[in-house]
């Protein structure tokens, strides 16, 4: 009987929980295509914020976020993870294709005193549009690069950054070597954190494989959550 209401005790907490983090999400416009895709997704603690998350997901973009907050493609780490930070008391802002990462980053300012961009994969090659923005932070995971280096193009526009890769990453486009010779152009501006382990199946550049930190999602998410509370 002891081991049954603790286990209900367990369930309804984390029931409450669940519904805690589906009652602050929110939808909102940030402005896009023709075809809709501007939307977003906003999580906020109960509470005041302690800062602000700008979640770019990898390939091409586009999660499909409904009206309703509903989402056709959620196996991305970021987007499944979008309200882990919930309990850190972090607020962060999921975006579909279309929408503008630096409206994002502007209209997080108006809910946290620091925001931080965080750009999976491909989502990378957008972080150079939203420096304008002027955000305290980037964090890139698993991510494109030497591509985003290009489109940067002076580490001295960056503000502090963190790196986090996968050691055993095989996709051709995030090869370890990629997150190292980043971190050197940077001058030691950006921290390189390394994951290790989890599992990988299938291709290796998408959300099943070390690329999409199958396993190892909430050492990640712990990763950002220190780094946002070192940003002062």
């Amino acid at each position: 009987m002891r081991f049954l209401r603790k286990t209900l005790a367990l369930l309804t907490g984390a029931l409450l929980l669940s519904m805690a983090a589906a009652q602050a999400e929110e939808v909102v416009d940030l402005g896009g295509s023709f075809l809709g895709n501007g939307r977003a997704l906003l999580n906020k603690p109960a509470g005041k914020a302690r800062a602000g998350l700008v979640l770019l997901t990898g390939g091409d973009g586009y999660v499909g976020i409904g009206a309703d907050g509903s989402v056709a493609r959620n196996g991305n780490w970021i987007v499944r993870t979008r309200a882990a930070y919930l309990r850190s008391g972090i607020a962060s802002i999921t975006l579909d294709g279309g929408a503008d990462p630096a409206k994002a980053v502007e209209y997080m300012r108006g809910i946290a005193p620091r925001v931080i961009v965080v750009a999976m994969s491909r989502g990378a090659l957008k972080v150079a549009d939203t420096l304008a923005a002027r955000p305290d932070g980037i964090v890139f995971a698993s991510s494109i690069l030497d591509g985003a280096r290009g489109m940067i193009g002076d580490p001295g526009r960056l503000p502090p950054t963190l790196i986090i890769h996968h050691r055993q990453d095989s996709c051709r486009l995030t090869l370890p070597d990629s997150a190292v010779a980043f971190q050197q152009w940077t001058g030691g501006k950006a921290r390189l954190i390394w994951i290790d382990g989890g599992s990988s199946t299938g291709d290796p550049c998408q959300a099943r494989a070390y690329h999409g930190f199958i396993g190892r999602e909430g050492q990640v998410v712990s990763a950002i959550t220190s780094f946002a509370g070192s940003l002062r």
